[in-house]
């Protein structure tokens, strides 16, 4: 196991600049997710980290150790990439033992039986590992990769979105393959993906990535609850969150329209008197945001269901509200149909507010 750190990285391609003074802290047998949308940097930061990237400036440790210098053999990372890299002329054991047999390591054959087996058992390939790679499904092509780097034992894990490739049933048990396989280890995983069920339910931590530049670093819960300034608030959550421009005048908040007029918690008006700007964004979460046949006291304003999406689990309803649509999730029990008028109740005690000019959080 190992601590894995990036400081001050900084990476150009041309004239454009993929990474821009990065400072990671990957801990000790964590499972930590580089989540960003795609060319954040998210793959040259792996890259780097390994070794198969040369970076402008900065620095790479693990365990404390500068390995800046060190080529990729000898960093003791295993890299699980995006596509497939099994040889398609070796069966799976064959597979399993080639990192084993290179001159650097030169395993003894009865040591290499022991721990193929042992690897073939925790990702349930027993039954594999006589057939050949080109006869295997996508799944089980993704376990035999993930195998193969583990077979060795390395520091640490580098994945780079190892699951992008599969149908939606085979990625949902292999998230859940993969926390197990992390948890059973104990081993440091560095995963990075575009995927934000991916993150939100295997990482321990997230730093959210975008155009090179890490926006924040923190627990899904605390990604999720507090998110650091708007970009992240639209990233995370899925429906996403609605984010309103509204003015901020003699303690209210209204839409450009008028649509709303919001009363905020006396905690909220304290705080936002500290910020000397008419305009800023408040961000609420469609679950957030409920609706209701009859009017009620605050913060409950007319709209239209102008379009309904099922998803089984809940509905996510978007409601108009004169020139403003937002969305609101809903249990399928509560009954709503297409042009039905009713009160959209927002509950201001859970709203976000980000600085309407650099968008970061203000409370």
């Amino acid at each position: 196991m190992a601590n894995l750190k990036t400081v001050s990285v900084t990476k150009s391609f041309g004239d454009i600049e993929a990474l821009k003074d990065l400072n990671l802290e990957i801990h000790d047998g964590e499972f930590f997710v580089l989540l960003g949308p795609t060319g954040a940097g998210k793959t040259t930061t792996l890259r780097i980290v390994s070794g198969l990237e040369k970076m402008d400036s900065g620095q790479i440790l693990l365990d404390d150790e500068d390995v800046s210098d060190w080529v990729p053999a000898t960093r003791d990372v295993a890299f699980v990439f995006q596509f497939y890299t099994l040889y398609p002329n070796l069966n799976v054991r064959q597979n399993l033992e080639f990192p084993l047999k290179s001159p650097i390591r030169n395993t003894p054959q009865d040591e290499i039986d022991k721990k193929v087996a042992e690897v073939a058992k925790t990702l349930h390939i027993e039954h594999l590992l006589e057939r050949e790679t080109v006869n295997l499904s996508g799944g089980e092509m993704q376990r035999v990769g993930i195998g193969r780097a583990i077979v060795r034992t390395p520091k640490a894990f580098l994945m780079d979105e190892p699951l992008s490739n599969l149908d939606a049933k085979l990625r949902e048990e292999m998230r859940s393959e993969l926390t197990r396989l992390q948890k059973q280890l104990g081993q440091t995983f560095f995963y990075v993906t575009h995927d934000q069920t991916e993150a939100m339910t295997m990482a321990d931590r997230i730093g959210v990535l975008n155009e090179g530049a890490l926006l924040q670093v923190g627990t899904p819960d605390e990604i999720y609850h507090r998110p650091a300034n708007a970009f992240v608030a639209r990233f995370v959550g899925s429906p996403r969150m609605n984010l309103l421009k509204v003015h901020w005048k003699n303690d209210v908040l209204a839409s450009p329209g008028e649509e709303m007029v919001f009363e905020i918690t006396d905690t909220q008006r304290e705080l936002l008197r500290k910020y000397d700007k008419p305009e800023l964004i408040v961000g609420m979460r469609p679950e957030d945001i409920s609706v209701h046949d009859e009017r009620r006291e605050h913060n409950c304003f007319e709209a239209e269901i102008y379009f309904k999406q099922s998803m089984g689990a809940e509905d996510i309803l978007n409601l108009k509200f004169d020139k403003l649509v937002v969305q609101a999730t809903v249990a399928p029990t509560r009954k709503t149909t297409v042009g039905q008028k009713i009160c959209g109740y927002f509950d201001i005690d859970h709203a976000h507010f980000f600085d309407v000019d650099t968008e970061l959080r203000i409370v």
